[in-house]
């Protein structure tokens, strides 16, 4: 990456020794640190990673969790999800024997054969069927040198869309690879016969490195769907493509017809098909709006490098049309009139809405975080007749919904328990049969019954703090089978000490689950012996009920205690179980904690808005209200605390640390935004000004300053240890936000351990190895740097 300097700031950066007594607006790292692969900013990283290397990697304890957390990582006894495609279930499989994975596949009869034990029969073993070795595909030659891979770059699966339809279902496939795991990545088309990658130039369809996807285009597979950084002016500020192409088999990406194109300042744009052969068109103009149209089959959509140019400059080539700004869409593409910041879905005949603002159709107001059904094809015609599927309440939300091929399965989310219910739409327009038993004009209702699956059932409460003690604490999920011709279910329930069960279930006309059946059981991957899940809540800064999960065994005197917070782009934390936290901090006594402030999606829209832009000195208050709580109710001490978080939680945790420093004992901070003056000229962070706001303009920075770490840290303050972690290959969150906090301790005399990782991107490690050090890396120095272990 190029030298970056601040919007009206000289373009020399200060230099790299000075420190003021309050950051300036225009504080930066050197700029050296700035350019990821750059040779003095890898020196630096090297000779910080070997510092750690040496600190950590010399304990016996820290090499023992490396390969306890490993051999976890590795078990041969995993869950292998997978995806039912054409008939065969897929699934990429990592282990100790291969390292990177190997994508793979088998019948429904083996998989259904490893079910867990009953009464009739023992589990047997699933036979598998190897597609794609990544070890053998990353060794010398194995790749023709026109894909663009660079040097060493090693190639990191990034998925697989297999044909299920026409003649070639089950036969060709798209394979997604990313280099270092980053964002960024290629597609090539892969011959599930022949079981071989087929090259561009034996006519295979290619997409280059870039962000971007490719996926099929036609039931047929003569056509794939591209959006990819086709040349300048065709990716957005924040790096995602602007336009859209589908190009058919033996075009160049120059001759492929032109779907879609987003305006100038717009994030990306994107384009698919859904399970019934429909396409959509969509642009987002911010992160947090879309606008979506459907190109009906036989719209003629412009082809050619003209009419591309003619677009992404900001005309409209004939044959197509533009909005005020700058969208570009085929003139026969009908558009999709829902509010942009909402969430619609597609189920066969039908549309759901869900909204994130009120909404007036049809003479109703409807709240935000209601989720509405219509007829899709009446809507597109313009009536809205429009059903309430979901109402929220002051303890509920809607998490997810699936479509099956009759139904809608909705994830609730209720004071954050999941909890399944099944919306089925009236016959018309689905078909009916004869044992449906939905109004001709109503929807059917039936909620799912999994609590058998939660954790065990909590003690009465113990203190006022306890949210609805007793009742079971279980995270579950619903995902379609086939929805485009099934009405079955995967099925899958954790808990915070409950392995993962994974069932599959048909659910019949009238929306009510049968025939259920566990076809996996992950066994237990560490002591949960004594350890108690509970719900608490702190009282934040304007009276707001923050909840969070303490999950531990009770113990005599302040245990260690690792914090997880988020915070932020409406995600929710959920319970679920955590076999390496369990496996390297429960069962060596610590504590761990799990907050669920504003800024996550936890209690819907307004929940999240709370805690954006302007709000975000909620999620700040929230964390230490519930920071607070611990001390007061005797859990724990400041000393006692280390506080984690990763990508934007990493800003919350910086946040904390800077601020606040004598609330906690130490803090680790993954893949963080820590420089907020200049977020938004790094890596995908132009994406996410409404989140955050944008610096760029004063107003806004006046406030968004208070929350910028880098900008808070002052001269004379003691902070506690800090660990930082980054990726050199995250191309979504630049390690410069980790490289340019490190310095800045360190130019303030505090103790900072920092580690940083070739590859990986802003995912993780790409193997278990490397997964396995910086997980016992961030929990042995956790251990460490609480009062407990020093």
């Amino acid at each position: 990456m190029s030298t970056l300097a601040p919007p009206g700031a000289a373009s020399t950066p200060p230099p790299a020794d000075g420190v003021s007594e309050s950051p300036p607006d225009d504080v930066v790292a050197p700029a050296w640190l700035y350019e990821a692969g750059g040779e003095r900013a890898t020196a630096w990283v090297d000779a910080h990673n070997e510092r750690t290397r040496q600190e950590y990697t010399s304990s016996p304890d820290f090499v023992r969790l490396t390969d306890d957390l490993k051999s976890a990582l590795d078990c041969p006894d995993r869950i292998p999800a997978v995806a039912d495609r054409a008939g065969m279930l897929y699934n990429f499989w990592t282990d100790a024997d291969h390292p990177h994975g190997i994508w793979r596949r088998t019948s429904w009869e083996s998989y259904a054969a490893g079910a867990p034990s009953r009464a009739d029969r023992a589990p047997a073993p699933t036979s598998w069927e190897t597609l794609l070795d990544l070890e053998a595909l990353n060794a010398p030659g194995a790749l023709p040198t026109e894909l663009g891979c660079g040097s060493g770059e090693h190639l990191v699966w990034g998925g697989a869309h297999v044909l299920t339809t026409g003649p070639r279902a089950g036969r060709r496939a798209l394979v997604c690879l990313s280099p270092g795991g980053g964002d960024a990545s290629l597609t090539l088309e892969y011959d599930l016969d022949a079981r071989r990658l087929i090259a561009p130039a034996d006519g295979g369809f290619h997409r280059p490195v870039s962000k971007g996807t490719m996926t099929w285009g036609d039931d047929a597979g003569e056509s794939v769907i591209v959006s990819a950084d086709f040349g300048p002016g065709t990716v957005s500020r924040a790096g995602y493509p602007r336009q859209v192409r589908r190009l058919r088999r033996g075009q160049s990406l120059d001759e492929a017809e032109v779907l879609v194109t987003a305006g100038g300042d717009a994030v990306a744009a994107f384009a698919s098909r859904d399970p019934w052969g429909r396409t959509w068109l969509t642009t987002m103009p911010s992160f947090q709006q879309t606008r979506i149209w459907l190109l009906p089959d036989d719209a003629d959509c412009p082809a050619g490098t003209g009419p591309a140019r003619a677009a992404l400059d900001g005309g409209a080539p004939a044959g197509t049309v533009a909005t005020p700004d700058g969208d570009t869409v085929p003139a026969g593409a009908i558009p999709l009139q829902v509010p942009e910041d909402s969430l619609a879905g597609v189920g066969r005949d039908w549309l759901t809405i869900q909204l994130r603002s009120p909404w007036e159709a049809g003479g109703v107001t409807h709240p935000a975080g209601t989720l509405l059904g219509a007829n899709l094809a009446d809507f597109l015609a313009g009536r809205r007749q429009l059903e309430v599927l979901f109402a929220p309440s002051a303890s509920s939300t809607l998490l997810s919904t699936a479509w099956t091929a009759g139904h809608l399965v909705l994830t609730v989310l209720d004071d954050v328990a999941t909890r399944l219910e099944v919306c089925t739409p009236p016959a018309r327009g689905r078909g009916g049969g004869p044992d449906a038993d939905t109004a001709q004009n109503g929807w059917g209702h039936h909620w799912i019954d999994l609590t058998g699956a939660a954790d065990r059932l909590g003690c009465p409460a113990v203190d006022d703090t306890e949210l609805r003690p007793g009742r079971a604490l279980l995270s579950v999920s619903a995902a379609a089978l086939r929805p485009a011709d099934t009405d079955y279910l995967w099925i899958s329930a954790s808990g915070w000490t409950t392995p993962s069960t994974l069932a599959v279930a048909r659910l019949t006309p009238s929306g009510e689950i049968t025939g259920m059946a566990v076809v996996r059981q992950a066994p237990a991957r560490f002591d949960a012996r004594g350890v108690r899940v509970s719900q608490h809540v702190a009282t934040s800064a304007d009276g707001t009920r923050v909840p969070y999960f303490q999950i531990g065994r009770p113990a005599p005197s302040s245990p260690p205690v690792l914090v997880h917070a988020y915070g932020a782009f409406g995600k929710s934390l959920v319970p679920g179980y955590e076999p390496v936290t369990g496996k390297a901090w429960l069962e060596r006594g610590g504590t761990y904690v799990v907050v669920n402030t504003r800024g996550g999606g936890e209690y819907g829209p307004g929940w999240h808005l709370a805690g954006a832009g302007a709000g975000r000195r909620r999620v700040v208050e929230d964390l230490t209200a519930v920071l607070d709580s611990l001390v007061a109710r005797g859990v724990t001490t400041p000393e006692d605390i280390c506080l984690y978080g990763s990508s934007a939680g990493g800003l919350l945790t910086g946040e904390v640390l800077a601020r606040y420093p004598e609330r906690i004992g130490a803090a680790v901070l993954e893949a963080p935004l820590t420089d907020m003056r200049r977020y938004t000229q790094l890596s995908a962070g132009a994406a996410w000004t409404v989140e955050f706001g944008d610096p760029d303009d004063p107003e806004q920075w006046a406030w968004l300053r208070e929350h910028s770490p880098l900008h808070l840290l002052q001269t004379g303050q003691a902070y506690p240890p800090v660990l930082l972690l980054a990726s050199a290959a995250d191309d979504r969150v630049h390690p410069a936000h980790a490289r340019a906090l490190a310095h800045r301790l360190e130019q303030l005399g505090q103790k900072v351990t920092y580690f940083e990782t070739a590859a990986g991107g802003h995912g993780g490690g790409t193997t278990h190895a490397q997964q396995a050090f910086v997980s016992a890396l961030m929990h042995d120095f956790a251990r460490r740097h609480t009062r407990r272990g020093r």
